[in-house]
């Protein structure tokens, strides 16, 4: 399930090795993972352009175009990968768990594939078809990025009503990159019950908080992804907490399944 640090291995991924370089055709012929934009709509805009920088919000990724053209965005959705395929058929993927591959060159879920000049192809390789691509995406409606959200910007976040923590933490027009399980990792961290109203976090909890949000997006990218952080293992029947042995608690906060440690976290 990509979170942020999955969309930024993907986002290095281009920007290593799919930069530069000629665009020559584009499939474009999804029309669900391409909408809004009717079938060859994008193909007539990447046409022998090249993309030039690839950047990234929390789990939002957009390409720079050349020539003045349009930003291209690229959503992963729940199982979305990129796939870069060299000429030669050598392969590059966005991170290290590709559901629905079988074997190197399998390529039967590629929902949108940029084929450059030289042969090679960026795919989009989403088994679940819940990835998204659109030109010019709306990023400017994003929060600031979980890497870099400073102190004042994030007590803003963890401000206001009687909106549960980790509903709030996940409200992506706050702070953009954090997901289901960062959330539930960040939680942990702090020892804060994902279900306590903002309203009543304390000046304390909130640094906490700031704290554990740099540490485990952090952790995450330099482990390979939020399957690495120490939490994640034990989110199922039967876990238990790392830190003190107390069995994990499972429930529902802001819709989202949720696992906590009942000892530390209240």
């Amino acid at each position: 399930m990509p979170e942020l640090p999955e969309v930024e291995s993907a986002r290095s991924v281009i920007e290593r090795a799919g930069l530069g370089r000629v665009i020559a055709d584009v499939d474009d012929s999804d029309a669900y993972v391409c909408r809004p934009h009717r079938r060859g709509e994008i193909r007539d805009a990447l046409l022998g352009r090249r993309l030039e920088a690839a950047h990234r919000r929390g789990k939002s990724m957009w390409c720079d175009v050349s020539e003045d053209g349009p930003t291209l965005g690229i959503h992963l959705g729940m199982s979305g990968k990129i796939v870069i395929a060299s000429p030669d058929g050598g392969e590059i993927d966005g991170g290290d768990y590709w559901e629905g591959r079988r074997l190197p060159g399998d390529f039967r879920w590629a929902r949108f594939t940029l084929t450059f000049a030289d042969g090679g192809r960026l795919m989009l390789v989403d088994p679940r078809r819940l990835g998204r691509v659109r030109l010019d995406p709306p990023v400017e409606l994003l929060g600031p990025d979980a890497t870099t959200i400073t102190a004042p910007q994030f007590r803003a976040v963890v401000a206001g009503r009687s909106a549960p923590v980790k509903a709030r933490l996940m409200e992506q027009h706050r702070v953009a990159g954090i997901g289901n399980l960062l959330a539930d990792e960040i939680l942990w961290q702090a020892r804060v019950n994902p279900g306590r109203p903002v309203d009543e976090i304390t000046p304390r909890e909130t640094t906490r908080l700031f704290q554990a949000t740099h540490e485990a997006v952090d952790a995450a990218i330099a482990g390979g992804g939020v399957h690495t952080l120490p939490i994640v293992p034990h989110r199922h029947a039967g876990g238990r907490c790392p830190r003190d042995g107390a069995g994990m608690v499972q429930g529902k906060v802001g819709g989202r399944t949720t696992w906590w440690c009942p000892k530390d976290q209240g």
